[in-house]
């Protein structure tokens, strides 16, 4: 079985890609960096049953090229303008990105009868109940949030088959090059400098290895419909960064608490999401790794 995979290169792809292929898929994996610029990152690149290709997922002539060539049974968009400060500042740029390139990728989907998967967020609900289901009204307060919903939309009113997975804030081991929280988090404390971190946004963190597996199992079974993709614990940012500075016996005195209100951004964040995931444990026995296990898998001791 033959997939075709966006955002190949960023920190989902860097598990997603190896998932794949394990799991016995071809897999054509895309993203706009060059090849040489990987190796050392992505060490999936040297698998026998990984291809990487160049793709801006923006052009639809070259989407619509790579999907008529390659004809993959399954496609995985999970490329995405993801930084919510930067789709509020620059919304045009997010809305052709995250809207119509993922419109024209789903309508190639169809036309080529490839089962598309899209990957969204829990930045499409409000944040005013928490733990949300599948089932639950989205909402979205910033940019971000809406573009992603109107993607959701339009990817469920393509006639192929599909399915939208949404995940909340996913971490793993620090790719080079991706900056992402904990990375920030563990190199201020390595430097024995103070980091200020969110204590009111509630949320359920999602490893990327998990995320990765189960977008695999998906693909593999063309599970339909809306699924959601999280971790099983509650936590908020500053108890996620508490977690890591203890695993790594680092000093947590240097975390510093930050209200929502104080956090200086152009885009709202919803206070209280985090995804209900017993749909994912009843469809494909979804068991998610503990914080703490992800932790020691993604930052080894030295």
């Amino acid at each position: 079985m033959k997939v075709l995979v966006t955002g190949a290169t960023g920190s989902v792809g860097h598990y997603l890609i190896p998932a794949l292929a394990n799991d016995g898929f071809d897999v054509v994996a895309t993203g706009r960096a060059d090849f040489g610029s990987l190796n050392q990152r992505h060490p999936w690149t040297s698998l026998p049953n990984v291809v990487y290709k160049r793709l801006d997922f923006t052009d639809p002539y070259a989407v619509d090229s790579m999907v008529e060539e390659g004809k993959p049974d399954v496609i995985i968009h999970a490329g995405a303008m993801s930084k919510p400060d930067e789709c509020e500042q620059h919304q045009w740029e997010a809305y052709f990105t995250n809207v119509e390139a993922t419109m024209q990728l789903a309508m190639n989907a169809e036309e080529n009868g490839s089962f598309f998967i899209f990957l969204s967020t829990d930045f499409v609900f409000d944040g005013k109940k928490g733990l949300y289901t599948e089932t639950d009204e989205p909402s979205p307060i910033n940019f971000y949030g809406r573009t992603k919903l109107e993607a959701e939309q339009a990817v469920s009113e393509f006639a192929g088959d599909w399915a939208i997975v949404r995940t909340v804030a996913v971490f793993g081991e620090p790719v080079e090059g991706k900056q992402q929280f904990l990375s920030q988090v563990k190199d201020h404390l390595e430097r024995g400098e103070v980091y200020h971190a969110v204590t009111d946004q509630v949320r359920t963190p999602t490893y990327a290895g998990d995320l990765a597996k189960a977008l695999a199992i998906i693909a593999r079974n063309k599970y339909q419909g809306i699924i959601h993709v999280a971790g099983g614990e509650v936590a908020t940012p500053f108890e996620l960064a508490t977690k890591l500075a203890a695993h790594l016996e680092l000093d947590s005195t240097l975390l510093k608490p930050l209200s929502n209100e104080q956090l200086p951004s152009a885009a709202q964040r919803p206070l209280r999401t985090g995804l209900d995931i017993t749909k994912a444990r009843a469809l494909f026995n979804y068991q998610p790794l503990t914080i703490d296990e992800a932790l020691a898998i993604s930052y080894p001791k030295q």
